[in-house]
């Protein structure tokens, strides 16, 4: 039996998109509307897939006749973002660590960093060297890394692969062509629907446009795009090449981390700072916890690694390992439940739109 409270938020998704079908006003703000005028009635696959096609810009809401305070009260992006929340709940696996990082997200998150890196840094003091200069496999070997981080990382992949592959069978896109796959990559690269309903931005305060959500935005993605190559990169000049790191600052790793780790911080500070100043019609308290865990483990994990890199040969080098590794390991045990999920969803639900929109329009019943 599914939860009340995502039965009560799908039904406000429905009760809302219906009395914009009626309106049609947005229709030309983003995908969600022109999405949404080809249905009558909105079951709980429909509202899971057009949830996540909204961007929660807010166009909608500050352009809306019928918003709060109107008897109607119709708020898209609220409602979109509470069955959003639920969608990582309902198709994450192993379904019980869903409802329990939506529950206990900053606390869970910053925990599992922080206890994993005080095991790291007891481990460090067992195993042998913490000095100075030693290098980072003198005090945690090749091999162990490996061994540590392998099967994280392989699981959140299976996690999030699984979680994405329900959301899409659930989705009914059938099957995609070439063009359409070639413009869900570009809406979704390029931020599309972040721009607002006129390419202004988002509304983050009153009815101020902005484009800073969109530029943050791009700037975690593309940094922790970066800092991922890094580490492939890495890994190639190890395995392929026999090159062992510790890496020169112009080698391709180092340029790319150092890169990565910048873009990384600064998005996540500007992510931090809208997060906390959003317009209070867009906020939901309950999914707070969640948002600032990703966005601070991910930050996190970009600075101590910069940290890291300058204090390579000093005093402070094994205590900042054991800190970003704990950062880095609990990040990926906890990406297939969180923020970071919506980038998989989002991406689902931008080539769903992408497959419908070239078919000819035919309204979808609930009931069939």
């Amino acid at each position: 039996m599914r939860p009340l409270e995502a039965l009560i938020a799908e039904a406000e998704v429905s009760r809302v998109l219906q009395i914009c079908n009626a309106c049609r006003y947005c229709e030309g703000f983003c995908a969600v509307f022109p999405a949404m005028t080809r249905r009558l009635e909105f079951p709980p696959a429909d509202t899971h897939y057009l949830a996540n096609l909204c961007h929660n810009c807010g166009a909608c809401l500050h352009a809306c006749q019928y918003a709060p305070p109107h008897e109607f009260a119709v708020n898209v992006p609220q409602a979109m973002a509470k069955v959003r929340g639920r969608t990582y709940e309902h198709y994450a696996w192993p379904a019980a660590f869903g409802a329990a990082y939506r529950r206990n997200g900053l606390v869970l998150a910053l925990a599992l960093a922080a206890g994993i890196a005080f095991f790291l840094w007891l481990a460090s003091k067992v195993h042998g060297t913490t000095a100075a200069g030693s290098g980072f496999y003198a005090i945690f070997p090749h091999g162990l890394m490996v061994a540590l981080f392998l099967p994280v990382f392989a699981f959140a992949v299976l996690a999030l692969t699984v979680g994405i592959v329900r959301f899409w069978r659930d989705a009914e896109p059938g099957a995609a062509s070439g063009p359409a796959l070639a413009e869900a990559a570009h809406d979704a690269l390029t931020l599309k629907y972040l721009g607002g309903g006129h390419g202004q931005g988002c509304n983050e305060e009153a009815d101020r446009f902005t484009r800073e959500r969109r530029l943050a935005h791009h700037a975690t993605f593309y940094g922790f795009v970066l800092c991922f190559a890094s580490t492939s990169v890495a890994t190639l000049y190890h395995y392929a090449f026999g090159w062992i790191a510790p890496y020169g600052w112009l080698s391709l790793p180092k340029l790319l981390g150092t890169a990565g780790g910048v873009l990384l911080v600064l998005g996540c500070a500007g992510l931090l700072r809208l997060r906390l100043k959003r317009h209070r019609q867009h906020e939901l308290a309950e999914q707070r916890p969640m948002d600032v865990a990703f966005v601070s483990l991910l930050g996190l994990a970009g600075a101590s690694g910069l940290l890291l890199a300058l204090a390579r040969d000093g005093a402070a080098m094994p205590a900042l390992l054991c800190l970003h590794l704990g950062a880095v390991m609990a990040f990926f045990v906890t990406l297939p439940y969180g923020k970071f999920a919506h980038a998989g969803y989002r991406v689902a639900a931008l080539l769903k739109w992408a497959i419908e929109k070239r078919r000819p329009p035919a309204l979808k019943l609930g009931a069939e």
